[in-house]
């Protein structure tokens, strides 16, 4: 499991926290960051199994703003989208740009780590 890297993209450093805590017990490498631009800006493509937690409701921008945008068409690993205010359009939105997963805040640390593994099984973005 220690090849497994999680990337996550969140604005509340709490919630950072928490996920890399969680993440790191079951052995797994990550590295968070604040917004899109600090993401964009150190993430390199490949090098084994990862995947992106991206929190929906960014300051000035969406998740899915990023994912449709051209340094999110880039990104060669699964995203799961979490989010504390969901509807139908940001479901549909996410299936249409592909995402992993799903979740809705709070979420429970098996749901997540249930989506996750399965992430990372995938192919990629879509799988």
């Amino acid at each position: 499991m220690a090849s497994e890297r999680v990337f996550i993209i969140d604005d509340d450093e709490a919630v950072r926290d928490s996920l890399r805590l969680l993440l790191e017990a079951y052995g797994m490498a990550v590295q968070d960051y604040a917004s899109t631009a600090e993401f964009a800006r150190g993430y390199r493509t490949g090098g084994g199994d990862a995947c992106l937690i991206l929190d929906q409701h960014l300051p000035g921008s969406t998740g899915l703003d990023f994912l449709s945008s051209t340094d999110g068409a880039k990104l060669d690993l699964p995203v799961i989208l979490l989010t504390g205010r969901a509807d139908a359009a940001i479901r549909a939105r996410a299936v249409q740009l592909g995402v992993s997963a799903f979740l809705e805040k709070p979420v429970s640390d098996d749901v997540l780590l249930a989506s996750i593994r399965s992430a990372l099984d995938g192919a990629g973005r879509g799988s």
